[in-house]
């Protein structure tokens, strides 16, 4: 049984669509756009790496990794991000992590306190949201606050927040870009973040796993900010991974950078809890952070699919294009109804964002209304399934008010 803390926990959101779409066999071959899991080509490269430290296998790995694996990341950090290594070196502290999920719950479990303003702390979340946030708040017995970030929001967490509930705050998670809107968190709204992370004493959580994957230009991180500010590093949490980056999802290899007080707390639970990462898989990811030549090649590959995706539907009022990551998340009357239609009608299964959403203070879930669709399968069947995708939704708004906008453009929604 469930400690009691955690039963508000509803199903993680594959199994439930597993149960939402059992007993529909569509007559059209499938195509799953439901799952985040990148099917682009791994660099070559690291099998190599793998291959040359097979023997190291037979040694247990240290928590912290290498010198040269955390050189690595403190150079990559500061190429990437603009400030100087000699800051990096000074100011941050590098862990491995066995894929970034394992790091956001931990993190949580390692900083959070047993009370914050003599009562239960709170951990904010944006909604929708990564799952891992809320099961590793309600894990730690902290509360799991959920802000809506929607299209009034720009698809963020507003900062414009009560002052008793800052004031219990111990975190904060923000994903920029977000999962599942592709939303970027601008300069100043990290500056701002940070200066109520000091103000309230509480650590921001930056899940920036979708940082390399832009149209334009790369999304500002909250380490960058950090620098240019002066902020406290021991208030941010800042956490990459290999999967999306460089199409390494199995080899369940990340990291998360910080202040060392943090970062220190989170390295002594792992030696008590945690799994260090194997030595091969640490010379491997080292060999990742340091080229890049691979990532701009994958960029490129999604920038192809959301130029596909921009064309095809060009004429629908409510595709909002978006700034980064690889996903789609396109209004509907009810997510849960039209990915049954569309499963039923057109063999694409997307995600209900009704399912990485919760329903906030005020009544409302901001993803009950929308589809969270995944760009990770090859070209062809990307052409291929955003065609029927857009077939089934004209199909689903045809069913409800058959409406269309002023400019003749048919609309997803009621």
């Amino acid at each position: 049984m469930l400690p009691s803390r955690l039963t508000s926990l509803p199903e993680y959101a594959f199994p439930r669509l597993h149960a939402l779409l059992a007993g529909i066999e569509p007559d059209v071959p499938t195509i799953d756009f439901s799952i985040g899991e990148p099917k682009h080509t791994p660099p070559a490269f690291v099998k190599d790496v793998l291959d040359r430290h097979f023997e190291d296998f037979r040694r247990y790995p240290p928590v912290d990794g290498t010198e040269s694996w955390r050189a690595s990341v403190r150079e990559w950090l500061a190429n990437r991000y603009g400030f100087s290594t000699s800051w990096a070196e000074q100011s941050l502290a590098v862990l491995p992590l066995n894929g970034t999920r394992e790091g956001l719950f931990m993190s949580i479990l390692a900083t959070t306190p047993e009370q914050k303003a003599g009562g239960r702390p709170a951990v904010l979340l944006p909604n929708p949201f990564y799952q891992c946030y809320a099961a590793a708040t309600l894990t730690a017995g902290a509360e799991p606050v959920y802000l809506s970030a929607t299209d009034d929001t720009g698809h963020l967490p507003s900062l414009d927040l009560d002052t008793q509930l800052l004031q219990r705050t111990s975190a904060f998670f923000l994903c920029s870009p977000a999962n599942p809107q592709g939303s970027v968190a601008s300069p100043a709204y990290w500056r701002r973040l940070l200066d109520l992370a000091e103000r309230f004493d509480f650590t921001v959580f930056a899940d920036e796993c979708y940082s390399e994957i832009y149209r334009d230009s790369a999304p500002t991180g909250v380490l960058e900010t950090a620098a240019s500010t002066g902020a406290n590093p021991n208030r941010v949490l800042a956490f990459h991974s290999l999967s999306k980056r460089s199409n390494l999802p199995g080899l369940r290899s990340g990291f998360v950078a910080g202040g060392a007080e943090p970062i220190n707390s989170l390295k002594k639970l792992k030696a008590y809890g945690g799994a260090p990462c194997p030595l091969p898989v640490i010379h491997a990811s080292e060999a990742a952070w340091r080229d890049e030549t691979h990532v701009e090649e994958n960029r490129a590959l999604y920038t192809e699919k959301f130029a596909l995706a921009d064309a095809i539907f060009t004429n629908h009022s409510a595709y909002r294009s978006p700034e980064a990551g690889f996903f789609l998340w396109i209004p509907v009357r009810d997510g849960v109804s039209a990915a049954r239609s569309l499963w039923r009608n057109k063999g694409i299964k997307v995600l209900p964002g009704a399912y990485i959403s919760r329903t906030d203070a005020h009544g409302r879930d901001p993803g009950a209304d929308y589809i969270r669709v995944a760009l990770v399968a090859p070209m062809d069947q990307i052409e291929d399934g955003l065609t029927r995708l857009r077939e089934g939704l004209h199909r689903i708004s045809e069913q409800g008010s058959g409406t269309q906008d002023v400019d003749g453009a048919t609309s997803f929604t009621r």
